[in-house]
């Protein structure tokens, strides 16, 4: 894979747009890369398209690679960059799910800002994927949808275009049609299902906190649904629901219940034993902000989580 080593922006041959070549690997031809490129491509020397399958300029679908023995099959498709190498996102921290014309969908590790704060602009999450987008071209851009706390793990959006932003955002309870976490808590919680309703507020600290009642203007309804998974080792795997989105909500609602989430130290949890706070964004399902096709994208429970039950 290529590997990004500069600043976005900063290559000099950025600005000429990508020229790429798709070709259809077809019946009764040959099946290695490099033998059906020969044949596909016969006004250029063989030389030529060897050097374009050494740069990393071509990918069989949609993987970059350069092995020339490559094996193919009718209906693989092909393509040739002759600008540029192809690049395929890879990160440790990040996993991408999905990518389009508008929105990138990916699985954010834990201990991973979303993005950037007053004393850290690189290394997020957001930074990471926007150098990825200018690889291509300086003028993308990149924008988040919605966010999710440094340590959570799980699946969230970023659009590639303010429409898609703007859609998404101004329209996010209609938009999202399901947004479901999963979460290990410590203590047995003996019921296997419920729903957590209270007004969140913060205080002078930053401290989210719940009241059954609003005690403030900025005071906001949270509403979350949970139910138990498992149990074991007196603990309780659940999957939770949110019916709003607030600030801290699953965490500071599991408080409220006397079952706080697992390393969850700021909202009374012990130790954890996994060394990371025990919740993930498991599943994002959410009408398209531009083709309006229904998405849906999920991700299994961490292993790490099982092992606690």
């Amino acid at each position: 894979m290529k590997k990004l080593n500069h600043k976005p922006g900063a290559r000099t041959d950025i600005h000429k747009p990508d020229v790429i070549e798709t070709y259809t690997v077809g019946q009764n031809q040959p099946s290695t890369l490099i033998d059906f490129l020969y044949q596909a491509m016969p006004q250029r020397k063989r030389t030529s398209v060897k050097e374009l399958l050494r740069h990393e300029q071509i990918a069989l679908n949609g993987d970059p690679l350069t092995l020339a023995s490559t094996p193919v099959s009718p209906g693989d498709t092909i393509k040739v960059n002759l600008v540029r190498p192809f690049i395929k996102f890879h990160n440790r921290r990040i996993r991408l799910v999905h990518e389009d014309d508008d929105i990138i969908v990916v699985n954010k590790g834990y201990g991973l800002l979303s993005m950037g704060t007053d004393k850290v602009k690189e290394g997020t999450a957001y930074s990471i994927l926007r150098e990825y987008v200018k690889w291509s071209n300086p003028a993308n851009k990149l924008f988040i949808v919605h966010r999710l706390d440094r340590d959570t793990s799980g699946l969230m959006m970023f659009a590639k275009n303010a429409e898609a932003k703007d859609t998404m955002q101004h329209n996010w309870n209609n938009m999202v049609l399901n947004r479901t976490y999963v979460a290990v808590v410590e203590g047995t919680v003996e019921t296997d299902s419920g729903t957590i309703r209270s007004y969140l507020t913060e205080n002078s600290r930053h401290e989210v906190y719940a009241t059954d009642t609003p005690e403030s203007p900025e005071s906001k309804l949270a509403v979350t649904r949970w139910r138990v998974i498992g149990r074991g080792k007196g603990r309780t795997l659940m999957e939770v629901e949110l019916d709003t989105g607030r600030k801290n909500q699953i965490r500071v609602h599991m408080k409220s219940i006397g079952h706080p989430i697992v390393g969850d130290r700021r909202y009374g949890a012990g130790p954890s034993p996994i060394h990371r706070l025990a919740l993930h964004a498991a599943t994002l399902r959410f009408v398209h902000p531009v083709t309006r096709r229904e998405m849906d994208f999920s991700t299994p429970v961490p292993a790490a989580f099982r092992s606690l039950i």
